[in-house]
């Protein structure tokens, strides 16, 4: 098998695992958000520091907590953490079909991050499909009386946590490992606050962990269901051209849409559907002109 191949496969179980992440977080509706979040921070640590000791990378992982560039990794680890916390609260909510439509807008909202903070030029086609995005958004928020604010929110703080991270010159699974790193004092304190009851009135509650058997083992595995994506993906960059990467990532929310729509029975009103296919438009023309883009720039050397 070729190192593409491996790469393809490798991005495939990615978007596959995240696209069927709501039926994961589903399963643990009844824990508070917070936790949640605070044992995805926790064991998805434990797993990096593993990984990081096998490749004898630990001194590396030290280095990044205190060199130069900590701060730029404290801010990428606040936008992650709040884009985490809102994925899982819009799941345990029933909100998965804005959820995926969040992250069918983020490419597009990338591509003007890209051309207001870092200069990148937008192509006609690629200004077409922002266009379209926006006129999707705008029918949406017209049809339903409301702006959809956790599609918006998502697909902002994932923007924003690319554009802290472009300038890091650190690979995905350190990096990530420094964010989490930086979070687990704070999950530890919450889950320590709530488990001893030093919480005040107003935020305490019992802990699901320990409850029982299956509501804990779920929780633990947040490690892997957090970790092993990103360094599959770390794996798949190596391997495959990121227009192609980019093309694969819309598997993702497509699978979010399915779980929400045949699974969970959420509504899909006509305005749904003209949001949804106007955005599909969009991606179906932006995908295109970065095809046609990447096939013009001669690939770079790994390094």
């Amino acid at each position: 098998m070729s190192d593409w191949t491996k790469g393809f496969w490798a991005m495939i179980a990615v978007c596959v695992t995240w696209g069927l992440s709501p039926i994961y977080y589903r399963a643990l509706s009844g824990v508070p958000t917070v936790e949640v979040l605070a044992h995805r921070t926790l064991w998805s640590l434990v797993l990096f520091l593993i990984v990081l000791a096998v490749q004898g990378r630990l001194g590396a992982l030290r280095e990044a907590l205190t060199g130069r560039w900590v701060g730029r990794i404290t801010l990428a680890a606040l936008m992650v953490s709040t884009n985490w916390g809102l994925f899982i609260w819009a799941i345990q909510a029933g909100h998965v079909v804005q959820s995926s439509l969040g992250y069918y807008i983020f490419p597009l909202m990338a591509v003007v991050v890209g051309m207001l903070l870092f200069g990148e030029k937008l192509s006609a086609a690629q200004a077409v499909a922002v266009l379209l995005a926006v006129t999707a958004v705008v029918l949406l928020t017209w049809g339903l009386g409301v702006a959809p604010w956790i599609s918006l929110g998502l697909a902002l703080t994932f923007v924003a946590y690319g554009a802290i991270k472009k300038a890091l010159p650190l690979g995905p699974v350190l990096s990530v490992a420094a964010e989490v790193a930086l979070l687990t004092p704070l999950a530890l304190l919450w889950l320590l606050g709530q488990g001893f009851g030093l919480m005040p009135e107003a935020l305490a509650q019992p802990l699901a962990f320990g409850a029982d058997l299956w509501t804990s083992l779920l929780l633990i595995s947040s490690g892997a269901v957090t970790a092993v994506p990103l360094i599959l993906f770390s794996y798949a960059a190596r391997r495959v051209g990121m227009a192609t990467l980019g093309l694969m990532f819309y598997l993702n929310p497509t699978l979010q849409f399915l779980c929400a729509v045949l699974l969970f029975g959420e509504p899909f009103t006509r305005w749904h559907m003209v949001a949804f296919a106007i955005i599909w438009v969009a991606l179906a023309i932006y995908s295109l002109s970065a095809f046609r883009q990447s096939r013009r720039v001669p690939p770079l050397a790994n390094g």
